[in-house]
């Protein structure tokens, strides 16, 4: 399920919480800092797991918010890793898994403080970061829409 929904309007910009997304096929999310600036595959949207960001927090003794990610869209209940490379789809939108979103030196230099350092962040996310995917079909996007995980959904 989708739990929360986030975008910057700028590169490095405060994400914000939203109600809904717009999405539109191979473009990503309108509004956001990547809409149309795709370059490769698996830019157009992030999701992480809402259950690995408490890991985080209570493995760390962190007390990171959601947004402090710089995913797209939180997610509950749905193992992301086993969506690499399968299609999916939420509230009639499809995707397919590009790529795990594995952890850059910006998330190690944001989340990192004087408890933790920025390696030590990187290092927690490893495998555990989210994942990448293009948007296959225009559609909207909202917290409580379910993910239909049937293969080419």
């Amino acid at each position: 399920m989708i739990k929360s929904l986030y975008v910057a309007k700028q590169r490095r910009g405060e994400q914000q919480a939203v109600p809904e997304i717009r999405l539109i096929a191979n473009r990503g999310i309108v509004g956001d800092r990547n809409f149309d600036k795709s370059k490769w595959p698996g830019q157009n949207i992030t999701f992480v797991e809402a259950e690995e960001i408490a890991r985080y927090n209570g493995a760390y003794g962190q007390a990171i918010a959601e947004h402090a990610t710089r995913r797209n869209v939180v997610t509950e209940g749905v193992r992301l890793n086993d969506l690499l490379g399968r299609e999916f789809s939420v509230g009639g939108v499809r995707f397919r898994g590009i790529e795990l979103c594995e952890p850059c030196a910006i998330l190690g230099e944001l989340l990192s403080n004087q408890d933790l350092a920025k390696k030590d962040v990187v290092k927690a996310w490893v495998g555990r970061g989210g994942l990448r995917a293009d948007v296959l079909s225009d559609g909207i996007l909202a917290v409580g829409m379910r993910f239909d995980l049937r293969e080419n959904a």
